[in-house]
Formats: structure tokens, sequence, C-alpha cells
């Protein structure tokens, strides 16, 4: 756990992959922390993660990596990137199905770094595209602004992920969560609200079991008055 740390990455936008944060144990809780990179930010490797009031920021991919993780009141902030790239909120990259791992964004805000916002339409940003075969990602509940593109996704190697693949949006608001022009994968999924219910910390972490006891705050349940 940690509370108030920063970790920065900061090799640039031409500095391809380069990871600021990197986490692979269990039960990992970090609170009002700040991720600053460009590509594969932070790596959410393996386990229950959760992750609460921090902010992170990035370009490709940088938020990715095969965790069972909830980022929940987060800033994700998209950074200008390298002069003929594309933005990836998210990558994950869940191998087997039957593990129950992703990357939930809950009453998250998703919005553009001031040096982005001019090149928005030549720099395109997307919510996330498959790094593995059965990629699962579940945006819940965010505000998400004016500067995602209006297929949402991309692939990331050929047919990967689009058929098998699971990535959901429920209760989103702001310019960027019309979902009119998304992409018509089969992994993409129209969730009601017990679907949702599926991804909330009490349900994915199984938070009473554990998040609970470190005094974080958290919603264990979908955020409320949102």
């Amino acid at each position: 756990m940690a509370k108030g740390v920063g970790f920065d990455n900061s090799a640039g936008p031409e500095g391809h992959q380069a990871v600021a944060f990197r986490a692979s144990c269990d039960k990992v809780v970090m609170f009002n922390c700040h991720f600053t990179g460009y590509q594969d930010t932070l790596y959410a490797h393996k386990e229950k993660q959760f992750y609460r009031d921090c902010l992170i920021s990035g370009t490709v991919d940088f938020i990715f990596g095969n965790a069972a993780s909830v980022f929940q009141n987060c800033q994700i902030v998209v950074r200008k990137p390298g002069e003929n790239q594309h933005n990836m909120v998210t990558a994950h990259g869940k191998k087997e199905q039957e593990t129950n791992t992703a990357i939930v964004l809950q009453n998250c805000t998703i919005s553009g770094a001031p040096d982005y916002l001019p090149v928005k339409d030549k720099n395109k940003t997307y919510l996330g595209r498959p790094w593995k075969q059965f990629a699962t990602t579940v945006i819940m509940q965010c505000q998400i602004d004016d500067i995602i593109t209006p297929e949402g996704y991309s692939p990331m190697e050929g047919t990967v992920g689009l058929d098998t693949g699971y990535f959901a949006e429920f209760q989103n608001r702001g310019p960027g969560a019309n979902t009119e022009g998304r992409v018509t994968w089969k992994a993409i999924k129209k969730i009601d609200m017990d679907e949702a219910l599926k991804w909330t910390p009490r349900v994915f972490l199984k938070s009473d079991e554990w998040l609970a006891q470190t005094g974080v705050p958290f919603d264990p349940d979908m955020t409320p008055g949102v």
C-alpha cells in the first residue's frame, strides 16, 4: 500500500515502452498517488489491485497489464504523443478465458492535457485495445471529455481479441461517452446494472475480505449520486 507517492518516467513520447510503475503482488492499494509517463506508464501486472484518487497520465497503452484492477475516482490524463502515434488509454492482457482479470475504470475522469488538445484530431485517442486474446476492459460511471475518437477502440495485432475480448461501457457521461459510433466487434458488450455490479470492488475484488480493512476510502458498489 502507498499513499501520496509520485512515480515518474521521463523517457518522453519518443522513448517507446517506458514503465513508471509496475505492481505484481496481490492486494495492491494505491491512494492519492501520481503516475506520470508516456507509453506504458502503469503496469498492473497481475493479482488484485485497487487505485483510488490517483492521477495517471500517458499516451500509448498507459494503463496495461493482466491484473484484476479497479481504478476508482482517478484522473486519467492523455498527453501529447509522438509525431505519428495515437493514444490508447488501456491495454488489457488476459490470455486465458477462465482468468478473472480486467481493467475497470469507475467514476474516473478521462481528459486531455493542455499540450494534447491542439493535436487531438491528428493524434487520436482510443479508450483501449486488446493486448491479448481475452482482454477485458470496463469503463463505468466515468466523465469522458471530447478527446475520444467515436470508434472508441482500436485493434492491436490483427484480429486478436476482436471477437473474444470484452469491452463494456456503462453509465458514463460527457461528450466522449457517446457510444453510437463505436466499433462493432463481437467483443463490444452492452451491459445492464446487474452485469455492471459484477465489476465493482465488492464483487470483482472481493473487497469485504481485505480492502475494507486498509482504511482507504472506496465505494464497494456503484458510486452513488453519479
